[in-house]
């Protein structure tokens, strides 16, 4: 019997512990709700005297058989559909809410299938039905109703797929509509006595039908109406997402005259913003600058063209800056200033695109404002005092992170806008930060500074600058007690790497502050890429301190003060170094710097492999591969003249050749070991194949146990997080070594099932090509 099987399979599906039997009882249902005889049992299933679960499983059920069995239905039995779900929406006025809204959604789905043809006047229809009735009480509950079904409307033609063309005409239709509602909800949001609920229902409905591009004049009234509820508590957030979907929509161009009465309402908004920044409240702060954002960003070229109007849109702009600036870090004590951050990439861009005339006043009008812009954004990078600091959670800690590499790089585009008096005003300001003794300022404010010439100077060309020297010379004068500080001014000093390249008197004073912070592991990322940056931008200019250089360097890699990330950079920090050396410099100083790892890996020879010896074969391994991809003896670069005397002949003998024979009968051992590992195969070693005859030989020895060892990792029997060690590797063979490649790829991939039984000789075939090509 159906009845039965459906009370016990909704019984399951509700109150069964069991998710087993659930999962049975869903499955069942959706095949019942597919069947003829939902039409019916949908209706039974919405009896008064069922509980709210199974009168919802009714209204989905109905909701369901309408939207994909529509054709099924005679005429007849449409028209008779509707009038019984109107029914059913009015019993179920007053609830359970979630019975409604199915219900809702049900009838607005009918809607939709008829509105184009058999019931175009269905929305009229609707007004008249739900908002007759008799008591107060069931009025009300009419209304809510009524707003219910308005609401879901434009939101399950969002929801469905429809073809485009019927699309196009459904919105149409009920944009037409519009008219009719806009005073009937403008009404109900002007009435003293509309309960607090039936005006959120109203927002609601106003946020869900601005979706289908209505027109934004005749909504004028209801917007006012929904900046006035800014003022009522409990509506703030409904009113203010009702705001921002009505200002977002990118179409309302063509409302140009609109959307300038919206700037004195969101003017209007600055008194209640200023009061919620000085009780600190986040929320409704956020809200009124959310708002403000969305009008001048979405339709910033649209108000900008409105020449005649410029000083409505400059009072805007000084209202988004006031948002920017809003008191406190961000995100600990705000969370709003972030949201404006792209505003003002917008107004620039926007500016940009006019025609010169109009470029011009706005220039005038906007460049002062985007240096105050500048201000404001170096106070907002500014970190919190060591003790707050040190209270925030990571999480905090991650999102100012990431809110100052958002302001780094709009001050990098801002700087398109103003030009090299954006680093003439930030030197200035350093300076007297650091020589007029009568201000008093924090390691934060000249933390600030620094950060700024830092996001200007990573990726703008800065070398006509004149304040650079400047910079150059306050840098020394930095007490850094403060790892911040001391960070920021390593990432400073790597930003001008290419600009000290070219004015090599700089380098001494600036090298002394690099090395010097090279011995703290707490700054060691910063100060390790720095230190790299310089060797390879102006390798040749520091030849005269090359021994102090590796000096510093081999101290802090023998104290094991870097990870081994930042090792490795170091390394190849002195690869670029010892590259730019005369010829017979080199062995005497690459010797002892690898002495210590050429004696680590005799010791690690005569050890059984295991986790922790694995990763110190990987730490060593990896030093080498660090300056051996670096140290180019081959190439001399640019000019290498010492004392103007310029030498281009090749070099008789590659020291990196030289260390690797003495060193390569431990390397040797080490791989016959470790050559299931392609973690430690994975070096530059492979890239001296055709230079070094030992490893030539081992790998004509070994290398189809090696590539058997690599296939088997890519066919599968290695975790993931090595397959790109694995891709290193084998890719470093096909460049360095496609002779040996060639001759040993064929023959490992040669017995079948190999290196996985699902693999054809074809896909074989294909794979050697795709490697060898």
């Amino acid at each position: 019997d159906v009845w039965c099987n459906l009370a016990q399979a909704l019984q399951q599906l509700y109150y069964d512990p069991d998710m087993t039997q659930k999962s049975m009882a869903q499955k069942w249902l959706t095949q019942a709700q597919a069947s003829q005889q939902a039409w019916h049992f949908s209706w039974a299933l919405l009896s008064p005297d069922k509980v709210p679960e199974i009168q919802f499983f009714g209204a989905s059920t109905l909701h369901t058989k309408i939207t994909l069995h529509w054709s099924n239905l005679t005429p007849e039995q449409r028209e008779s559909l509707r009038s019984q779900l109107i029914a059913r929406v009015i019993q179920f006025a007053c609830g359970p809410k979630m019975v409604l809204t199915r219900l809702s959604v049900a009838l607005a789905s009918l809607i939709l299938h008829a509105l184009l043809d058999s019931w175009p006047t269905a929305v009229p229809d609707l007004l008249q039905a739900f908002q007759s009735g008799d008591g107060a009480a069931e009025g009300a509950a009419r209304y809510l109703a009524l707003l219910e079904i308005i609401a879901v409307l434009p939101e399950e033609l969002q929801s469905r797929s429809h073809p485009m063309e019927r699309r196009a005409q459904l919105q149409g239709a009920l944009a037409q509509e519009w008219s009719s509602l806009c005073p009937i909800l403008h009404q109900v949001l002007c009435q003293d006595g509309s309960e607090g609920r039936v005006k959120e229902q109203v927002l609601r409905c106003v946020a869900s039908w601005f979706a289908l591009d209505v027109d934004m004049c005749k909504s004028e009234d209801l917007l006012e109406d929904c900046f006035a509820l800014l003022k009522e508590p409990q509506l703030f957030d409904t009113a203010v997402e009702t705001i921002v979907s009505a200002l977002s929509q990118p179409d309302c161009q063509r409302y140009a005259d609109t959307l300038l009465k919206m700037i004195p309402l969101v003017l209007g908004l600055q008194e209640q913003l200023k009061r919620a920044v000085e009780d600190r409240d986040m929320e409704t702060s956020h809200g009124i600058c959310r708002i403000a954002v969305a009008l001048a960003e979405t339709h910033c070229k649209t108000l900008l063209e409105k020449v005649a109007h410029w000083q409505g849109f400059q009072a805007l702009v000084s209202m988004i800056l006031s948002c920017t600036s809003i008191p406190g870090h961000y995100p600990v004590d705000e969370t709003s200033s972030s949201l404006t951050l792209t505003f003002w990439y917008t107004l620039q861009d926007d500016i940009s695109s006019l025609e010169m005339e109009k470029q011009t006043l706005y220039l005038r009008i906007y460049r002062p404002v985007y240096f105050q812009l500048v201000d404001v954004l170096l106070l907002k990078a500014h970190f919190p005092s060591e003790q707050d600091y040190t209270s925030w959670s990571s999480d905090d800690k991650e999102q100012f992170r990431t809110y100052r590499v958002d302001i780094s790089d709009t001050l990098m585009y801002v700087y398109e806008l103003l030009g090299p008096e954006l680093l003439r005003n930030l030197y200035d300001k350093l300076g007297a930060l650091l020589t007029d003794k009568t201000l008093s300022s924090s390691w934060q404010d000249i933390e600030a500074m620094l950060f700024g010439f830092q996001s200007v100077a990573e990726t703008v060309d800065i070398s006509y600058s004149d304040v650079i020297p400047g910079l150059i010379g306050l840098i020394p004068l930095i007490t850094a007690n403060n790892v911040q500080l001391a960070e920021t001014i390593m990432l400073t000093i790597g930003s001008l790497a290419e600009w000290l390249a070219d004015h090599s008197l700089m380098l001494p004073g600036i090298l002394r502050v690099v090395l010097q912070a090279l011995s703290s592991a707490d700054l060691s990322v910063a100060t390790v890429s720095t230190l790299k940056r310089l060797c390879r931008e102006c390798r040749h200019d520091l030849r005269p301190h090359a021994d102090n250089i590796l000096a510093a360097s081999q101290d802090s890699l023998i104290k094991r003060i870097h990870k081994s990330t930042q090792s490795m950079w170091l390394m190849q920090a002195l690869g670029y170094l010892l590259s730019a050396l005369p010829d017979e410099e080199v062995p005497e100083k690459l010797l002892p710097l690898l002495s210590p790892y050429i004696q680590q890996l005799e010791t690690l020879t005569n050890q059984t492999p295991d986790p922790s010896s694995k990763l110190s074969v990987v730490h060593v391994l990896g030093l080498l591969s660090g300056l051996f991809s670096t140290l180019d003896l081959n190439k001399r670069g640019e000019a290498s003249e010492v004392g103007g005397a310029g030498r281009t002949q090749p070099r008789p003998s590659n020291p990196v050749v030289v260390v690797l024979q003495q060193v390569f009968p431990l390397i040797q051992t080490l791989l016959s070991k470790w050559l299931k590992e392609t973690e430690v195969v994975g070096t530059e070693l492979i890239s001296h194949c055709e230079d070094i005859p030992a490893v030539r030989e081992v790998l004509q020895e070994d290398g189809t146990l090696l590539l058997q060892t690599l296939l088997e990792a890519i066919s599968g029997q290695a975790p993931g997080g090595l397959l790109e060690h694995v891709a290193e590797v084998l890719f470093s063979l096909s460049r360095r070594c496609p002779s040996l490649l060639l001759a040993q790829l064929r023959e490992a991939l040669l017995p079948n099932g190999f290196p996985s039984i699902l693999l054809r000789p074809q896909q074989k075939d294909r794979f050697c090509q795709q490697v060898l090509r």
